[in-house]
């Protein structure tokens, strides 16, 4: 079997991975994720996914490698991970009552013979009213500050949710594990 590489050092992708049983080691790309200007969200994402993978290429020259990055919408502007209570406060006053779209690059490429496979996910979420009382003790409890959107959907962040919409909710954490099998099977890999 080709070795499977995950380009990332994210716990929450690895938790995603685990879930299709296939042996992969997480590897974390050394890339430069600034965003260019002008450049769209769809692009950013496919082209930072693309170049999670590739920095691995020559390391794993053998492998299947999967390059993954999200960012997150709302209202034409693109959020980011908030890093700090302040920011996730203001992410998530900002959401409260609207719908935030988040999209995710999924690379998967072959090394050995450079065939690359790239597409964007998206995924919608739908933010209930939240008071600022409501914010300050999601924050409090769960502090998700290295996350897109200031929440883990995985956790108690559901609760800020009046509704989701995506054809794979593992998109919302950050790998689109149904569109990745699909890619995977099309480079011999079969899951079941």
């Amino acid at each position: 079997m080709t070795r499977l590489i995950l380009a990332s050092s994210s716990p929450f992708r690895k938790a995603i991975l685990d879930k299709i049983n296939l042996p992969y080691a997480a590897v974390s790309p050394d890339i430069d994720e600034t965003r260019f200007e002008s450049e769209t969200p769809q692009h950013y994402v496919a082209r930072l996914s693309r170049e999670k993978a590739e920095a691995l290429r020559a390391e794993y020259p053998d492998a299947l490698i999967i390059g993954s990055d999200q960012t997150a919408i709302i209202n034409g502007e693109t959020i980011g991970k908030p890093g700090n209570f302040d920011n996730a406060f203001r992410q998530l006053s900002d959401a409260s009552g609207r719908k935030i779209t988040f999209l995710t690059g999924l690379t998967l490429l072959n090394s050995s013979n450079g065939v690359c496979e790239t597409d964007v996910v998206p995924f919608h979420v739908h933010f209930r009213t939240l008071t600022p009382e409501m914010i300050e003790n999601y924050l409090k409890a769960e502090q998700p500050y290295n996350c897109a959107g200031s929440f883990k959907s995985e956790g108690m962040g559901i609760a800020l949710f009046e509704k989701l919409e995506g054809e794979d909710p593992n998109t919302l954490i950050g790998l689109p594990l149904i569109r990745l099998i699909l890619m995977l099977e099309n480079q011999g890999i079969r899951i079941i």
